[in-house]
């Protein structure tokens, strides 16, 4: 758990994962603060931080003696902030370089679509 960034960042980003993955799926419980704390062996303060990002984001909710669960919604609304992030980190400096190439976007799917079949061809 040290690639740098908070281990609250760490600990809401690894949740977060799980509900992607399907690890979690929508209204069903994720692992406790006290749980998640003695795993990872850090401060439950330090976890509460983590999993309250994902409250104020929507994708958790809490139960009152029961505790958190994953939202309705919550995969739908990672997967599209995910795909966003993707194309504004990956495809547009992608077509920005295919531009001053000159590449048509039809080039820039032929040669995805090729290099695709190349990683799939053993």
């Amino acid at each position: 758990m040290d690639d740098g960034r908070p281990i609250f960042q760490q600990i809401a980003d690894q949740i977060a994962d799980g509900i992607a993955a399907g690890a979690y799926p929508e209204g069903t419980q994720v692992p406790s603060t006290t749980e998640l704390s003695a795993f990872h062996r850090i401060n439950p303060a330090t976890v509460g931080k983590g999993v309250n990002l994902l409250v104020e984001r929507g994708l958790l909710h809490k139960r009152r003696g029961l505790g958190m669960f994953v939202s309705d919604g919550a995969r739908a609304s990672l997967l599209a902030a995910r795909t966003a992030a993707f194309a504004r980190a990956y495809v547009r400096p992608l077509l920005a370089e295919a531009r001053a190439l000159g590449l048509s976007t039809d080039d820039v799917h032929k040669i995805v679509d090729e290099t695709a079949d190349e990683r799939s061809t053993p």
